[in-house]
């Protein structure tokens, strides 16, 4: 075997050594479906292990990095880093450990780079310019080779805030750094928004030669919301379609490598160059169902879908009603709650309604097959346990830039975080917020506060989580309700010197963001407090009270079968005995009454 398919032979294999920490949601909300005139972008971070932020490799993916906008000299060049964390090995000397970094290549620097903050992907930049990721299976994910194919999505997005302002510049760029330096790792989807435009591109590698890429972008519509969950979403491609840009070799090379046939008609994109779903069936898709429902119940849409490709749900919908800065950052908070999906249902959410599972090899991140079938598969939610972090940015063309543009950043799994602000204009980012691993447990990082609570939480969630929310709603609404006062001031003072007002907005940004680190190790210590050894205690009135299991558990659990009785071989003896929930008093034998009246 030689040329061309000995390469995709191999490429295929390195598709087996894809990590199992991938997995995430992201949403757009365009200004004509929002309340207030705002676009909000949506990114949950829901994976671990080393990878890249900013320039350099971490050994966790919990931090982030605030970039000063730069002025470089002329000639000057940009480092491009490999990232571990991108499903392609690395195709040269094997690095001396998980943090060690590595330079792929380089390319021409600009005179000029804006300001932004990253993590594992780029969020937002000085000029309102947000963006969101997930990655998805492609049929082929090449390994990172140098000189050949340098560009991860992660490394895309990160020149795209430094050098970009509009949606549609970026998805150009990235498009053209693909097929310049090439493309390695898993498919990926971006979102790029600004306050007037949003636009998702899609990318994989896999190209008949080994260098390139293939790429496909579309221009979400005003007034529509678009979501996209470890699966591709961009469908038929059509040179007609002004509203699309992609790659112009996607159809030859599509026939060259036996994908596609012209005869098959328009070239859909998600089919062609994916295989579907991660992990098992509704693993992807579920998700984006459950959120067009949520915002557009009136379209009466299934929750189940026919195969991998399912053309049920749209690219993108009008929500029922107009979405607002809380109806965003609720978005992630879901577990499927009163769905066929529904996490928190017995008998495996347990006496409490946990809403999250302990993982097991059969749910993991890996590639599913025609003719796989699995013994069993949990529901994968939108908030899941294994998150880093999500945010919800926010872009308004009302306001100057360095006000205008927000991001809504809460550490840990969605449903048990707070979301706090981080203004587009500021200078720095608060030290627990620049540290962070899921190695070691630091209370003075930002990670820490609430992972703890969503770990602590999961012992009786039915209560706890109740309170968590009355906490959130508090320090979020709090926030939102200060934005407006806050703006004005900044407005005011970037009126007569920008720098002052984004001065203010650090120090105000830094504040808040503290101050919700401590009130959440706060609630935390009442949560331990309150719940420990499985009673209610009362701190206020000293009081302690019993909560017990509740009655199904009782039954699920075989309390009846208990040492109630000193026979207790007649007892497991006896079939079918039901938990009844109150004290009987008898005479005579106890089996007897048991076998009579309680079974």
């Amino acid at each position: 075997m030689t040329g061309w398919k000995s390469y995709i032979l191999f490429l295929l294999i390195l598709l087996i050594c894809i990590p199992s920490a991938y997995g995430c949601t992201t949403f757009v909300v365009t200004g004509n479906a929002s309340e207030d005139g705002s676009v909000f972008v949506g990114h949950s971070n829901d994976g671990f292990g080393s990878g890249l932020i900013y320039n350099r490799i971490r050994e966790d993916m919990v931090s982030f990095r605030h970039v000063p906008a730069k002025d470089h000299p002329e000639k000057a060049t940009r480092p491009v880093v490999y990232d571990p964390n991108s499903g392609g090995e690395f195709l040269g000397e094997a690095p001396s450990s998980d943090t060690q970094t590595i330079v792929l290549g380089e390319i021409p620097e600009v005179n000029h780079t804006y300001a932004y903050i990253t993590g594992s992907y780029g969020m937002i930049n000085e000029h309102q310019l947000m963006t969101g990721e997930c990655t998805d299976y492609a049929k082929i994910h090449p390994g990172a080779e140098k000189g050949k194919r340098i560009f991860y999505s992660s490394e895309l997005s990160n020149i795209a805030l430094e050098r970009c302002t509009k949606a549609k510049d970026a998805v150009l760029l990235i498009g053209n750094l693909i097929e310049t330096y090439g493309y390695y790792g898993t498919g990926e989807t971006l979102i790029f928004a600004d306050p007037s435009d949003a636009w998702v591109i899609e990318m994989c590698g896999g190209t008949p030669d080994g260098t390139g890429g293939y790429w496909a972008a579309e221009q979400i519509q005003q007034g529509e919301i678009f979501v996209a969950a470890n699966e591709f979403r961009i469908r038929e491609l059509s040179a007609d379609n002004p509203s699309q840009i992609y790659s112009e070799n996607l159809d030859k090379d599509a026939e060259k490598m036996g994908w596609w046939n012209r005869t098959d008609g328009t070239l859909d994109w998600t089919k062609t160059f994916g295989i579907g779903e991660y992990s098992h069936p509704y693993y992807s898709q579920a998700r984006v169902w459950r959120i067009f429902d949520r915002l557009a119940p009136s379209l009466g849409l299934s929750p189940y879908v026919e195969g991998p490709f399912s053309k049920v749900y749209p690219f993108s919908i009008k929500p029922d009603k107009l979405v607002n800065i809380t109806t965003a950052l609720s978005i992630y908070r879901d577990h499927y709650e009163g769905t066929v999906f529904d996490l928190t249902v017995p008998p495996a959410g347990g006496p409490f309604g946990d809403p999250y599972r302990v993982w097991g090899q059969f749910d993991l991140h890996d590639a599913p097959y025609e003719g796989e079938l699995k013994p069993g598969s949990w529901s994968r939610p939108i908030s899941t346990d294994p998150c880093g972090y999500s945010y919800i940015c926010q872009g308004r063309s009302t306001l100057p830039d360095p006000i205008g543009g927000v991001c809504w950043l809460g550490l840990s799994s969605p449903s048990e975080t707070c979301y706090v602000p981080f203004y587009a204009g500021i200078y720095h980012l608060p030290l627990p917020y620049v540290h962070g691993s899921h190695w070691e447990f630091d209370l003075n990082t930002a990670f820490w506060p609430y992972e703890l609570m969503q770990n602590y939480a999961r012992l009786m969630y039915s209560y706890m989580s109740p309170e968590i929310k009355a906490e959130q709603e508090r320090i979020e609404g709090a926030a939102i309700a200060k934005q407006s006062d806050i703006e004005a001031e900044a407005l005011e003072r970037y009126k007569v010197n920008e720098r002052s007002s984004r001065e203010y907005l650090t120090a105000y940004t830094n504040e808040t963001a503290m101050n919700a680190l401590h009130d959440w190790k706060a609630l935390m210590g009442r949560m331990i407090v309150t719940y420990r050894n499985g009673n209610y205690n009362d701190v206020q009135n000293h009081t302690i009270s019993n909560i017990g299991y509740p009655a199904w558990w009782n039954e699920y659990a075989r309390y009846q079968y208990g040492p109630r009785v000193y026979d207790m071989e007649g007892l497991n003896e006896t079939p079918g005995v039901r938990y009844v929930g109150e004290v009987a008093n008898i005479t005579g034998n106890p089996i007897t009454y048991i076998r009579d009246h309680q079974t």
